[in-house]
């Protein structure tokens, strides 16, 4: 398929440019160090005794040094959402870059696991030439003890060594954990072992007190090459030992040494605070328990809470952070809003799926037998709620759906969540946004999931033909499993029957369509479902056929 540039660059260019940005920091810094070490009259004799190991070894930590302090930033989330409320500070484009923060996080810690490699493999060689190559003529630059010990011993005996094995143990464990498949089988494992950052940086602060590698802080004195003074052989004459072995210049004393300053706090301790402060403000804000309203029960394991919190203001598309102390104090777990507070409506909601083994214990405690009915049936009021904390709201890509003239939701089963409290806004009014266009798909595998939001779509729908603009939104709803399909039947949802599709959408026609109808103008995609519809939806607005129209993608995802 044909790419457009003016679509790619819409869609990739901004986030491919910080990426490269990022690279160029990285190479100039590793590049910058590496000389430093390899030509620096500094580390003349350390150099001499190391080789290429000292170059590579200090590069490598100056890496991973930025690397770590810039992972850190894209998880601070209030800052995220308040820099993507201040429209006058932060374009669309540079808010549509916030949403690439998880991004570019994974890339730092990619970069963080490569860069440790090259570290350890460089002090590794470096152990070994510090046994091989004792230093008798400088002692105070050896690690060893004495020629020939062993290199295990000097890793195993040494601050740097021991502190190294932890660092390399924990990020091994929060690499393997982060992988896709662990974070869908076991997600407790990914957060436990992903809260281990914390006993990172402790142990990496220590790892740098060790001072094992020592530079000479006397040049001037005694230059690179001179070993008068620090030699005492009866063989060398008066004038020998005062001549420099490599250029002829006299060294006036011994060579002096001493550790390098520790510099990985001056990296990482500004975003360690910031990362902190945020932590501790979202603690306070988050620290009294809300109100759980109502609790109902919806078709396929579905359950929608409406909840009660003084000074909770949020946005249509964000999403919050729930943490029930009942079913585990540690973990806590995004869930988009499906209703926000309004000036008439306080409470706010949100509706969660039972796919995994917290939100199965967390529907226990909210039900009595989750699984006994499938129609929607209200709680007993009286039922006594576990305690529930919530964090936020965070800002998130389907914000923007307001923002553009014409806006394309694909919404793949519970993925309907970013769009429903959006849905919900356009109930109380959609004259005052810039949106004049809404097409809507939601795609399913059962019939009765529709049902979650199927008051809401009909509401809207009669709301926009009593102000004669139906043509104002545009939903289309796909089942893909046809095994014993029957068509919705309750007359109050007549409207979604006639919008009620068999199979997948045919994506390809309808972006053609929706290019003819709206030419040469910016259609925000907004898309929250598996990963197959996002992929073809991502290629499908990089591609070049639709009439001059340009398709902005932008794919939910938590950070």
């Amino acid at each position: 398929m044909a790419l457009s540039l003016q679509s790619w660059i819409a869609n990739e260019g901004g986030k491919h440019f910080v990426l490269l940005l990022w690279l160029g920091v990285n190479t100039w810094l590793f590049a910058r160090t590496f000389l430093c070490y390899y030509s620096g009259q500094h580390y003349y004799y350390l150099h001499k005794m190391l080789g290429l190991g000292l170059c590579i070894s200090r590069a490598s930590a100056s890496v991973l040094n930025l690397n770590c302090c810039l992972v850190l930033l894209p998880m601070c989330r209030s800052l995220f959402t308040y820099l993507r409320g201040t429209h006058r500070v932060t374009s669309r484009k540079a808010r549509r870059l916030l949403d690439k923060s998880k991004t570019f996080h994974v890339a730092c810690g990619v970069a963080i696991c490569v860069f440790s490699v090259v570290h350890v493999s460089a002090h590794l060689a470096n152990m070994v030439n510090f046994s091989v190559r004792y230093s008798e003529d400088f002692p105070l630059i050896n690690v060893a003890r004495y020629r020939g010990e062993d290199p295990r011993l000097i890793v195993l005996t040494t601050v740097p060594g021991i502190t190294g094995i932890l660092l390399v143990l924990i990020l091994f464990l929060m690499f393997t954990a982060s992988s896709y498949c662990m974070r869908v089988s076991n997600y407790e494992i990914f957060w436990y072992t992903h809260n281990l950052f914390i006993v990172f940086y402790v142990i990496l602060m220590l790892h740098v007190l060790g001072g094992a590698l020592r530079y000479q802080t006397n040049v001037e004195a005694h230059p690179p090459g001179c070993l008068r003074a620090n030699q005492s052989s009866p063989e060398q004459t008066g004038e020998e030992s005062g001549q420099a072995v490599g250029d002829g210049r006299s060294c006036k004393e011994e060579a002096q040494f001493q550790p390098n300053s520790p510099e990985t706090w001056l990296w990482v301790s500004g975003p360690l605070c910031f990362y902190c402060a945020e932590r501790l403000y979202r603690y306070i804000r988050s620290n009294s328990p809300v109100t759980i309203v109502t609790v109902v029960r919806h078709p396929c394991d579905v359950i929608e809470l409406r909840m009660l919190k003084k000074n909770f203001k949020a946005h249509p598309g964000q999403y919050v952070v729930l943490n029930c102390p009942n079913v585990s104090s540690f973990e806590n777990h995004p869930f988009t809003l499906t209703g926000c507070p309004t000036e008439k409506k306080e409470t706010f909601g949100i509706h969660l799926r039972v796919v995994g083994d917290w939100t199965e214990r967390f529907a226990e405690l909210l039900l009595c037998d989750p699984r006994a009915q499938s129609e929607v049936l209200p709680m007993v009021p009286q039922r006594k709620y576990p305690k529930l904390y919530v964090d936020g709201p965070f800002g998130s890509p389907s914000e923007e759906v307001f923002n553009y003239e014409v806006s394309l939701c694909v919404a793949g089963g519970i993925g309907v969540t970013p769009f429903a409290c959006a849905l919900h806004t356009l109930l109380d009014g959609w004259r005052h946004f810039r949106l004049r266009r809404l097409y809507f798909v939601w795609v399913c595998r059962e019939l009765q999931s529709f049902y979650w939001f199927a008051e809401l779509l009909c509401a809207l729908h009669h709301k926009l033909w009593q102000e004669n603009i139906p043509d104002y939104l545009n939903l289309q709803l796909y089942v893909s499993q046809t095994d014993g399909l029957q068509n919705i039947s309750e007359e109050r949802y007549m409207p979604l029957r006639s919008r009620l599709l068999i199979g997948r959408p045919r994506w390809k026609l309808l972006f053609e369509e929706i290019g003819k109808t709206n030419k040469h103008k910016r259609v925000g995609v907004f898309c929250c479902g598996p990963k197959g519809i996002s992929q073809t939806l991502h290629r499908l607005c990089n591609s070049d056929r639709y009439s001059g129209t340009t398709f902005e993608f932008n794919k939910e995802s938590f950070s």
